[in-house]
């Protein structure tokens, strides 16, 4: 039976890399128009800060959904080996790292063993599961955030449109006001741009990571209950026969206990009628030994004081 796993994350790793490349090529492509959308005719540094925010959340967000990539990828690599270690009969964790999901899975599977106590495969699962979640937790900050800076963008570029709309209507005269209108509704279009582009690709990709964790840890638990539980754990109705197995035995040799008390009582009074008997016995002898010798010095006519 083949017990390796798929490399799942490497997989999704894969796509990353390559929607990643054809988002770079489709950028230098258009970067004529991405320039004026972004970098022309700004009159304040408003946009600036907003996008370069929505970025900066961005990256650090795929940073880390990167690294979790990597890590689950070394995750099913430690597994697939410890897998293979078995299969070979080779040590469990020959070649795997100490720090991985699987590792700690054996090594706390030995200490229940060693220890005599029961394994509950429940609890170790929501264990990882927990641990796993807690891994994440900046990613689904980012996922839950990210559209969030384009609606906030939204939000103060038409408060500079609004302002602009004001110096409008104070004084007709001027074109400043009517530059403030349009650069805050551009400033709208590009925040708002940026943050939906951002959310849709970090937002695919971060489900995809819960796609892969879900994937890593149900591998965990199926290998543990396929291949390490039955290495570690006795099985209750196997525990059940065997103590019943125990308590037969035990009242066969109770019973066989009494018997033997009942056969030493039995030897024991052989051996005192036995004793009586000869002690009678004796008595007799005894008795007609006096006797004899009375006779005989009745017919010797010996006196009783004659040796």
């Amino acid at each position: 039976m083949n017990n390796r796993n798929q490399r799942y994350a490497r997989k999704i790793l894969t796509q990353f890399l390559v929607l990643a490349a054809a988002i770079i090529v489709v950028v230098i492509w258009q970067q004529d128009f991405l320039y004026a959308v972004y970098a022309e005719n700004q009159v304040t540094q408003v946009g600036l800060f907003i996008n370069g925010g929505i970025g900066l959340l961005f990256f650090a967000g795929i940073y880390q959904i990167v690294r979790e990539f990597r890590r689950l990828e070394s995750e099913e690599t430690a597994l697939n080996q410890t897998l293979s270690n078995l299969e070979n009969k080779r040590a469990a964790l020959e070649g795997v790292r100490a720090e991985s999901l699987i590792a700690n899975r054996y090594e706390t599977l030995v200490d229940l063993h060693q220890q005599h106590a029961v394994i509950n495969h429940s609890a170790l699962a929501a264990t990882v599961v927990a641990l796993e979640s807690s891994r994440v937790s900046f990613p689904k900050f980012v996922h839950n955030v990210l559209i969030l800076t384009g609606v906030f963008g939204t939000v103060v570029s038409l408060s500079i449109a609004l302002l602009g709309a004001s110096d409008v209507i104070v004084s007709t005269t001027e074109t400043g006001g009517l530059g403030m209108i349009i650069h805050g509704m551009s400033t709208a279009l590009s925040t708002t741009m940026t943050a939906i582009f951002a959310y849709l690709f970090f937002g695919y990709f971060y489900l995809r990571l819960m796609d892969a964790q879900t994937y890593v840890v149900s591998s965990l638990e199926s290998s543990t209950t396929r291949i390490l539980l039955p290495m570690f754990q006795i099985e209750p109705e196997k525990a059940a026969e065997q103590l019943s197995q125990i308590v037969k035995t035990a009242a066969a040799l109770v019973e066989r206990l009494d018997q033997s008390q009942a056969s030493y009582a039995e030897v024991a009074a052989d051996l005192r009628n036995l004793f009586v008997s000869y002690r009678d016995e004796m008595q007799r002898n005894s008795d007609g030994l006096t006797k004899m010798t009375k006779v005989l010095r009745e017919g010797f006519r010996l006196d009783e004081s004659d040796n």
